[in-house]
């Protein structure tokens, strides 16, 4: 009886041990820190290939505000004109309301730490974007300034939808497509370092009145295109075209390692 105790201790002792090795190889915490880092500080490692080849872009958005087909092909095609990466793939996460009227960036940041799933990984880069129904806190409507965008890490962003959704419905001459795959394109010229944020300028062409955003006329880095009023002028002006990057900015996402 002694013995066949012993053996089943045993027994036990071995099936816990590959138990437990075989659960660290299923559930492998991903590495998070180096999508800890601050705006623009991956912005080389997404425009050239020479760290990573690949993207994988994680699209979260809470339920009734998923963004349009057509902004999110906009978006992909501007990446894949301006970086160097094989393979830019999308995957989309949908999430419940946080049930708030405004959220701070501090906030939004909380909520990717809960829901995010896309990180960097071996010779991919991953960036986070997440879609909300709650505005800015930072709003400023009195004042017609409304936020449509923000970056807040190194690989992330929040598009304040249910926001751009509302600039959209004011105006005859532009879309909510319109309007997102503009927001998308402006936030992430921010990932890219531009302007002075990572990919250092070639030429100066910072405004003087608003840091980290380009003074060259039409270009899809100024400061205005990032709220509300800016954006519905220029998009309105060009009947719903995306003004793309500017002569400079471009030179500055080529000299780090771009297009």
């Amino acid at each position: 009886m002694r013995k066949f105790f012993f053996l089943l201790a045993l027994l036990f002792i071995c099936l816990l041990s590959c138990s437990k090795d075989g659960g660290e190889d299923l559930i492998k915490t991903p590495d998070r820190s180096a999508n800890l880092r601050g705006p623009g500080d991956s912005a080389n490692e997404m425009l050239s290939n020479s760290k990573f080849k690949n993207m994988v872009i994680e699209i979260a958005y809470v339920t009734g505000y998923a963004p349009t087909e057509a902004a999110i092909s906009d978006f992909t095609t501007l990446l894949e004109e301006r970086t160097h990466k094989d393979n830019i793939r999308v995957v989309k996460k949908e999430l419940p309301s946080p049930g708030k009227d405004s959220l701070s960036v501090n906030e939004v940041f909380d909520l990717e730490k809960e829901n995010r799933t896309v990180y960097n990984d071996g010779d991919t880069i991953g960036m986070y974007i997440y879609f909300t129904d709650a505005s800015s806190d930072s709003d400023k409507p009195e004042e017609d300034l409304v936020t449509l965008g923000a970056v807040y890490k190194n690989t992330s962003m929040v598009i304040y939808e249910a926001t751009i959704r509302r600039l959209a419905k004011k105006s005859l001459l532009i879309t909510t497509a319109d309007v997102e795959a503009a927001t998308l394109s402006h936030e992430v010229g921010h990932l890219l370092g531009l302007v002075d944020l990572g990919s250092p300028s070639v030429n100066p062409h910072q405004d003087p009145e608003a840091p980290s955003h380009c003074s060259e006329t039409n270009c899809l880095m100024r400061a205005e295109l990032q709220f509300g009023s800016g954006m519905a002028k220029m998009l309105a002006a060009k009947r719903g075209s995306n003004p793309g990057f500017g002569v400079e900015c471009i030179k500055d996402l080529r000299a780090n390692g771009g297009r």
